[in-house]
């Protein structure tokens, strides 16, 4: 009994060793498999890993960089930025961002409609993005705010900057205005997506958007676990865009804003003859770009498009008028350089001339008797440029034009410039398909017909005929001046040009000028022009019949008032133009404007205010 009790024993005991040693190496083989592992994720996956542990922890924020200022050529602010405090939500750091709006809005007093746009913008963005909730914050907004951030997770206080248009209107449609992106620029720059940023929409601000915004900043902070900032690891500064300088005068541009204010839709442009510089640039009515920074309701977006004089249109180079008798120099230009006239050449005029069984009629009912070129220009006789239409011709005329600066966009620094148009046989033949008519180059002498310029064209256009035939350019960013010797010299004839220059001198100096009415009488002031009347309706033979006076119809049907001058009389540097819609006639409404707005260009040269 005792020897098999034995043997039992030492089977069981030998039993027992096998199964504890497989258990051991199955123990070690897990214990190695697991420090192989944590070796792997240690060494070779560590710094995977870390960067997945940073990116818990760190929060990478862009810095949205200082929008630079606007200046006038003396250094006055146009648009700069000024410190906005606002409410920004993440919708991944907010537990219930629904709530948390709704929390927040007795505090700074958000609407419903605040409301709805925060959560069509979160809609649109990354829920890690911080999108605004509201900007301009008072004191007591932020107070209140600040003092409830415990029970807003998700919400923060971030300091940022709005763009301040300091002038106003007077400069609404030179500096144009921002506005947020729109859902098709989302995605083209990560800068687009920043709470509360605004892109150049119209003028300058637009033109050169790029160089103005600057480039975007980055912080590397470190957050807890609820998302609130604990420390900044890493920050990389913001670059704020270059200060842009206009050739402006603010003075100026404040006063030709005031002076057009007095008629219901006008615009004009004043420039250096020699340097091609913009000194000022106005449209009226204006509008104040200050309203677009906030946003616009949709009821004053309707407003604003509804009233006749289109207040959100720069006219001043998007609005297309016949040039109407201002045109006359171009005519008698071509006719002067083709030798079909002469100072000496004259023509009767009895108020009107028969062509083909028709009559194309002077303004003057009575006529102006005989003429010479200074002459008919002085008293813009229709008669006279009808008898140099017919030897000249249109595309002659047409050439002249385009030489002058009329019927292209002049590459003036804003989006919104067109290019009005200069026509000739060609271009009818292409456009209606039919042929150029003789009637219509009568008519184009005149700057009437197809004919269309804007108020920039037509002052380059006196800039060129005043200035010995240079060709120069407008220009409004700031840069280095440019002598008038160095502008291409269009090869006119300088005989031709003065006489040109002495008919426009006669159309303000000599009693029988057009705008005599307007001259300043203190000769080293004085200034020389050319009136213009363009026809906004057909002057029908019943309405001459009835003697229908232009004051007599309604607004729209009157006729535009032009006029282009130029000062001093001698060694001409400022020119302006000026165009009042449905002005009635450009001597009436136009020429007193010029006169104000060319005395203020010289009275401001004489104090040494424009450089």
């Amino acid at each position: 009994m005792t020897i098999d009790l034995g043997i039992r024993d030492d089977d069981q005991r030998k039993g027992f060793s096998r199964r504890a040693f497989i258990v051991g190496v199955a123990q070690g083989g897990i214990l190695a498999l697991l420090g192989g592992r944590l070796a792997w994720l240690q060494l070779a996956q560590g710094s995977r890993y870390k960067m997945l542990s940073d990116k818990n922890r760190i929060d990478l924020k862009m810095i949205a960089p200082s929008r630079s200022k606007i200046i006038d050529r003396n250094g006055v602010e146009l648009a700069t930025s000024t410190q906005n405090f606002r409410v920004l939500i993440v919708p991944e750091q907010a537990k219930n961002p629904d709530e948390a709006l709704q929390n927040l809005k007795p505090l700074i007093g958000l609407t419903d409609e605040d409301i709805a746009r925060v959560k069509d913008n979160m809609s649109k963005v990354s829920k890690f993005a911080a999108v605004q909730v509201k900007e301009q914050l008072s004191w007591e907004d932020l107070s209140r705010v600040e003092l409830n951030l415990t029970d807003l997770p998700g919400l923060s206080i971030d300091v940022g900057e709005i763009r301040y248009y300091p002038t106003g209107e007077s400069a609404a449609h030179i500096i144009g205005y921002v506005g947020a992106p729109n859902q098709s620029d989302i995605g083209k720059d990560p800068m687009f997506s920043l709470p509360g940023f605004k892109l150049g929409k119209t003028g300058i601000e637009r033109y050169l958007d790029e160089a103005l915004r600057g480039k975007t900043g980055l912080s590397e902070v470190e957050v807890n676990v609820t998302g609130r900032e604990v420390r900044e690891l890493k920050h990389q500064p913001s670059q704020s865009g270059e200060d842009i300088t206009l050739t402006i005068h603010n003075d100026l541009q404040q006063n030709v804003q005031r002076i057009l204010s007095a008629e219901k839709s006008s615009s004009a442009v004043v420039m250096d003859a020699e340097t091609g510089a913009i000194y000022a640039m106005a449209s009226n009515p204006a509008f104040d770009p200050n309203l677009f920074v906030k946003g616009l309701s949709a009821e004053t977006w309707e407003e604003m498009l509804s009233k006749p004089g289109v207040p959100l249109t720069n006219k001043a180079i998007s609005g297309q008028y016949p040039p109407a008798s201002t045109f006359k120099m171009i005519t008698a230009l071509a006719a002067l350089e083709e030798g079909i006239i002469t100072d000496k050449t004259k023509f009767f005029c009895n108020g009107h001339m028969e062509f083909r069984k028709q009559k194309f009629h002077c303004w003057k009912k009575e006529g102006h008797g005989t003429l010479d070129v200074i002459g008919a220009l002085s008293e813009s006789c229709d008669v006279y440029f009808y008898e140099i239409a017919l030897k000249l011709g249109i595309d002659k005329i047409a050439a002249m034009a385009r030489k002058m600066g009329l019927g292209d966009k002049l590459g003036i620094e804003l989006t919104e410039e067109r290019s009005g148009l200069v026509p000739d046989k060609n271009w009818k033949l292409g456009y209606t398909g039919e042929s150029w008519q003789a009637g219509e180059t009568l008519v184009a002498s005149i700057g009437q017909g197809y004919l269309q310029a804007t108020p920039l064209q037509l002052a380059v256009m006196t800039a060129r005929l005043v200035n010995g035939g240079r060709a120069i350019m407008p220009h409004m960013v700031m840069k280095e001046i440019r002598p008038l010797a160095s502008w291409p010299d269009m090869q006119l004839n300088q005989d031709h040009l003065f006489l040109v220059k002495q008919g426009m001198d006669a159309v303000v100096n000599h009693e029988k000028g057009t705008a005599y009415g307007s001259r300043i009488q203190d000769p080293v002031t004085a200034f020389g022009g050319k009136t213009g009347t363009a026809q906004v309706r057909r002057i029908t033979i019943a309405d001459r019949a009835a003697g229908v006076k232009n004051e007599d119809l309604e607004w729209q049907q009157r006729h535009h008032a032009l006029f282009v001058g130029y000062a001093p009389l001698i060694n001409p540097r400022y020119v302006c133009a000026v165009v009042v819609e449905h002005g009635i006639g450009g001597s009436r409404a136009a020429a007193p404007m010029a006169r104000d707005i060319l005395a203020k260009a010289q009275q401001l040269n004489s104090a040494g205010l424009i450089r």
